[in-house]
């Protein structure tokens, strides 16, 4: 990019620029290892748990997220390619369907929702801490909840020594997170297999939930409703990733080639998501056996533990969510920050926006309850992230046939300013495709007050994710060909 120059700050800085051979590093097994990193956490580990208290079998339920994660690992490595091909990140490479400007639109979806995770991942990683507070001081750290904010001032304290501890590796950069994640990635596999074998030993088999039925089955609670709860549950687990489909160029730009970020990413995401979600079910399975009730939260579970397996445990699943939330939560906001403004924001000032915003949302409030987090969280940010993906995929496969001017895409005046740096095609094809899913988000999100939303709205919110990838796909597909067909004829008229 030595024919940008540096002062095109409306569209430019270090950050966001292609990246250029030297640190084209990225191999296959850094792939794999940052999959398997980011995989094993406990919103992973207990994602089966939501599937098994709506009434499924522990087989159905481990099926859904197997099969949800090997769909969505289709985009994925469609949308990568763009970024292994051109180096660039997603919220430079999405200016090719948006427009120089219209690109901050979908990079500031992407980014708020990731922020919600960062979040998430921060409250988890500050239970842990809590809980060994807990068993280090014999429970003084129970106080009572604070008002409006919902929870004790000590976990609100350890929720934030959590989230202080990013801020290293905020300020080192991307390359420091594919570092720990390569180490740790095998410690992490081993510590959750270690964990299998001490819920078999424990409780001499795995327990009764693994073998249950599913409330489907005839004479069952929900005889009859298995497709009712199917369809919205296999959205909601490809809605688990499906903000990484939309960033994942942020790391493929540094792969040695296509043939690294394909196999690394095949290898790291589906069966490990499929295995950790197993594991969840056999060893909460087994806790019922060993504590009498079904314990699903491995911070309680470790808190129940005995011995130094304790303070070890407890350990490792804040290192483990520390690592998957820089991973997954904090290099894509901290990019699309940087792409709206990079004027004013690079990649460490964007991380720390994504870190006082993460603490805003009060994630607590956001996993209260399998509902809230499957049906309105992960459903609801996939019907808006559906559409920008159906879109991107469009103009890069269909539309431009993977061809792209680099330079262009940070030319104010390039082919892809469109109107103003607006493509009004994007933004039609966007809000038809969220439009459908938008009275059963608030339905599911607000039922008091949208109870009255028709059922057919409520049912095309199922399957919210298609809806918004496939319609948007044919309205900007359609859009920007007739857009096409009349420049050509204009062009044809002018030179008669």
């Amino acid at each position: 990019m030595s024919n940008i120059p540096s002062d095109r700050s409306d569209l430019w800085n270090e950050d966001i620029a292609p990246t250029d051979a030297a640190h084209r590093t990225w191999r296959w097994r850094h792939y794999a290892a940052l999959w398997t990193g980011m995989v094993m956490c406990i919103p992973c580990y207990i994602l089966a748990s939501g599937l098994i208290d709506q009434g499924m079998s522990a087989l159905q339920a481990v099926g859904i997220v197997l099969l949800g994660n090997a769909l969505v690992l289709i985009p994925m490595l469609l949308i990568g390619h763009s970024g292994a091909k051109y180096g660039v990140p997603f919220a430079v490479i999405v200016r090719s369907s948006f427009g120089t400007r219209g690109s901050k639109l979908p990079a500031f979806l992407r980014a708020i929702v990731a922020c919600g995770w960062f979040g998430i991942q921060c409250w988890v990683g500050g239970s842990a801490i809590y809980a060994i507070g807990n068993i280090l001081f014999h429970g003084a750290l129970v106080g009572p909840t604070i008002g409006w904010i919902g929870i004790d001032a000590a976990h609100l304290v350890c929720f934030l020594i959590f989230w202080a501890m990013h801020l290293y590796f905020i300020s080192r950069g991307p390359e420091s997170i594919r570092w720990i994640e390569t180490m740790t990635a095998p410690v992490k596999i081993v510590i959750v297999l270690a964990l299998l074998w001490w819920a078999y030993d424990r409780a001499g088999g795995f327990g009764p939930i693994l073998n249950a039925p599913s409330q489907f089955v005839e004479g069952g609670k929900k005889a009859g409703q298995f497709w009712t709860i199917f369809w919205p549950s296999f959205t909601a687990m490809i809605g688990f990733w499906s903000t990484l489909a939309l960033n994942i160029p942020d790391f493929t730009r540094f792969a040695k080639s296509q043939r690294d970020q394909c196999i690394g990413q095949a290898i790291g995401l589906p069966l490990p998501m499929a295995g950790l979600a197993f594991i969840g079910v056999a060893v909460t399975s087994a806790t019922v056996t060993i504590y009498g009730k079904a314990i699903w939260d491995p911070v309680d579970l470790a808190g129940r533990m005995e011995g130094v397996a304790v303070a070890i445990g407890l350990a490792i699943i804040t290192l483990d969510t520390l690592c998957v939330n820089l991973a997954a939560n904090t290099v894509g906001p901290a990019y699309d920050f940087a792409a709206i403004f990079p004027r004013y924001i690079n990649f460490s000032r964007g991380g720390y926006l994504t870190a006082i915003i993460g603490i805003v949302v009060m994630p607590w409030k956001l996993i209260v309850s399998t509902q809230g987090f499957i049906f309105t969280w992960l459903i609801g940010y996939s019907a808006l992230l559906g559409p920008v993906l159906g879109i991107m995929l469009a103009d890069y496969w269909l539309i431009r046939r993977r061809s792209i001017d680099v330079n262009d895409l940070f030319e104010e005046h390039g082919q892809y300013s469109f109107k103003n740096g607006w493509n009004p095609a994007a933004l039609i094809a966007l809000g038809i495709s969220v439009l459908p899913n938008l009275p059963g988000f608030l339905a599911a999100a607000f039922p008091q007050t949208f109870g009255w939303v028709p059922g057919g709205f409520k049912e095309i919110y199922n399957y919210a994710w298609f809806v918004g990838v496939f319609l948007s796909i044919a309205i900007y597909s359609a859009l920007m060909r007739t857009t096409a067909q009349r420049s050509t004829s204009r062009l044809d008229i002018e030179s008669v």
